[in-house]
């Protein structure tokens, strides 16, 4: 019997508003839905395949729900023929609507999805009434949703809750949260409004504010305007507008012109005008002053309970303090990401120009030939963690032997005129990038990151860092790694050095200079590569793709000392760390960020002109 009366009430709902039901409006539509909401399950089975657009009206005016190939009177939940019949699609302001209807019940539904979904709607758009709903369904087999209910519950207690103490405790239990949910419900609380009053008015006072002091008079008079105790402020140049297109005879209101001089007898004249029509009523200079005098302004809390605002405003301050915290951590991970990168760069122009003092002016384009290296092997190889694994090899064979090349050609033959080689670098990078733009074009292609390098690292809302930028850091610690290994640990590191140190002596003792410079330069160039390709993941792969890192590259190396591999680390950290300090303050100016960031470095090579860690020994006075 209960069921058929529910049933019967829910086809009484039904059959008074089809038309609605077929074409509804978000504004018009909320009571309609809480009715049938109210008649059952069936209403709210109903109001499911109605959001979900699974509802349909067959010809005769029939509702059935459709679920695949099979159909069942929205009604009374009974099988039904397939139908030939009309979706009903209502908008996503209508089906906002009805989710939010939804929320009781889908609160408890044993499918997480329709929970979560349930919860992103009180996320979006939760009311007083779904407070009581929500905190009835605390209790989740799902831990990740079981949280989710907890924190929304605090947020919603903050929001609609109307025990004083519940939401003290709510905001309490959430101080120092800095999650943009939190703080954007902290912000109504705090959120003021001035108010003009003789006496301290009735309300929850934030502050008393001083006209002139930290209260615009201009404001201050709008305040009074909107009390009622203040006719709209009219300005001295507007006053004198109105006068003057009021002059009758060289008079205005019966005062002769050349007496409106004095403020007051303006301010008579205008009043004279306004009592006969000819002006809109305004407050004259005199009237303002009178009623600032009168009044004092203040400062009201939209919230009225004031132990409420304190415990906002003490969790408002925490979770600020914590966000410069975050925001200082955050910032420390974009200047590692660039000393990372600013490393992988110079490090093969560092070991070049430590051991045979050659300014390479073609480095940039080396770093340039690594990215097309690994884009031609990746439109070779459409799997793109292969295809990575591969350029990275084939880029530092490709560069180094270019490098070679390079040596073989140009360098050998110019040792120990720096002028010379950097004048013959500088040729050959124009050469490479003129090479790059007949083979590649001049449009940036695209070398795209394999799927476990996409998107980011994320602790909270404010901290984060790209998978890519992790990975790079990864292979500058690894490469660090590697050239000490080299350095340290094997015969080619002690070659080189011994000739670094002394080339005469070690020439003596049967190390051959020429060819140890050759293999390092082959060294420097093949790293170079390497950094194109980690470089090339994020930044547009073109011909001056280098272009953009030579100079940071030779910063680097002058600023951390020449030939020293630790001063090549440190010298990257100080340019990305100081780079992105910079760049935080004046955030729109990237080009400002630059010109300081080269006046400091002039600054600081006045008063170390070897660097951070300077080379020692005999290699020093070469």
């Amino acid at each position: 019997m209960p069921l058929a009366a529910v049933a019967q009430s829910l086809d009484a709902v039904v059959a008074d508003s089809i038309d609605q039901i077929e074409k509804p409006s978000r504004r018009t539509v909320g009571p309609l839905v809480d009715q049938i909401a109210a008649t059952g399950p069936q209403g709210l089975a109903l109001l499911q395949a109605w959001a979900d657009r699974n509802l349909v009206l067959t010809e005769g005016g029939d509702l059935l729900i459709l679920d695949g190939d099979t159909a069942t009177d929205a009604l009374t939940g009974e099988a039904a023929p397939a139908p030939d019949a009309r979706p009903l699609r209502p908008n996503s302001g209508v089906r906002g609507v009805i989710e939010s209807a939804l929320v009781a019940s889908q609160l408890k539904d044993p499918d997480p999805a329709r929970r979560a979904m349930a919860l992103d709607t009180l996320a979006r758009s939760g009311n007083a009434d779904q407070l009581a709903p929500l905190r009835a369904a605390l209790d989740d087999p799902d831990p990740v949703l079981a949280a989710r209910k907890a924190r929304l519950e605090k947020l919603m207690t903050i929001q609609h809750g109307t025990d004083p103490a519940a939401r003290i405790a709510a905001i309490e239990a959430m101080a120092g949260d800095v999650a943009l949910d939190f703080r954007a419900v902290l912000n109504p609380l705090l959120a003021t409004r001035l108010v003009a009053d003789i006496d301290v008015p009735q309300g929850n006072v934030a502050r008393e504010m001083t006209v002139g002091d930290d209260l615009p008079r201009a404001d201050a008079l709008a305040a009074l305007v909107d009390k009622g105790a203040l006719q709209p402020f009219m300005t001295s140049d507007e006053q004198r507008a109105a006068l003057a297109a009021n002059i009758v005879d060289g008079r205005v209101a019966g005062t002769p012109v050349a007496n409106l001089g004095d403020p007051d007898i303006r301010d008579a004249a205008y009043d004279a005008l306004e009592a006969s029509g000819a002006v809109p009523p305004a407050a004259t200079e005199s009237e303002a002053r009178e009623a600032l005098e009168a009044h004092r302004f203040f400062q009201l809390y939209a919230e009225p309970d004031s132990a409420v605002t304190d415990a906002a405003r003490a969790a408002q301050t925490s979770a600020e303090v914590r966000l410069g915290a975050m925001k200082g951590v955050d910032l420390g991970l974009d200047a590692l990401s660039l000393a990372s990168i600013y490393f992988l760069a110079a490090i093969g122009l560092a070991v070049t120009f430590g051991v045979m003092r050659v300014i390479n002016m073609a480095h940039g384009e080396f770093i340039m030939m690594g990215a097309y290296t690994a884009y031609t092997v990746q439109t070779l190889i459409a799997d793109r963690t292969l295809s990575l694994v591969v350029a990275l090899p084939l880029a530092f064979a490709v560069t180094a032997l270019a490098g070679v090349i390079l040596y073989r050609l140009v360098i050998r033959h110019l040792a120990h005129r720096p002028l010379e080689t950097l004048l013959a670098t500088f040729g050959v990078s124009i050469a490479l990038q003129q090479l790059a733009k007949n083979i590649f074009g001049t449009q940036a292609r695209p070398l795209t990151a394999p799927a476990w390098l996409e998107g980011s690292i994320t602790i909270n809302d404010v901290i984060s860092i790209s998978s890519i930028r992790v990975a790079i850091f990864v292979l500058a610690l690894l490469f660090l790694g590697l050239f000490l290994f080299i350095m340290k640990r094997t015969r080619l590191g002690l070659e080189v050095r011994a000739v670094t140190q002394n080339p005469g002596m070690a020439a003596s003792m049967g190390i051959n200079p020429d060819r140890i410079a050759m293999m390092t330069f082959g060294l420097g160039s093949g790293i170079a590569g390497i950094a194109g390709v980690a470089i090339g993941l994020f930044a547009q792969v073109t011909s001056e793709l280098g272009q953009g890192y030579i100079v940071q590259s030779f910063m680097t190396v002058v600023v951390g000392g020449v030939g020293n591999i630790w001063g090549t680390l440190a010298g990257a950290a100080l340019i990305g760390g100081l780079s992105k300090v910079i760049e935080s303050l004046n955030p729109g100016n990237t080009l400002a960020a630059q010109t300081f960031m080269i006046l400091f470095i002039i600054i600081f090579i006045q008063f170390r002109p070897r660097g951070i860690i300077p080379q020692k020994g005999r290699a020093a006075e070469v």
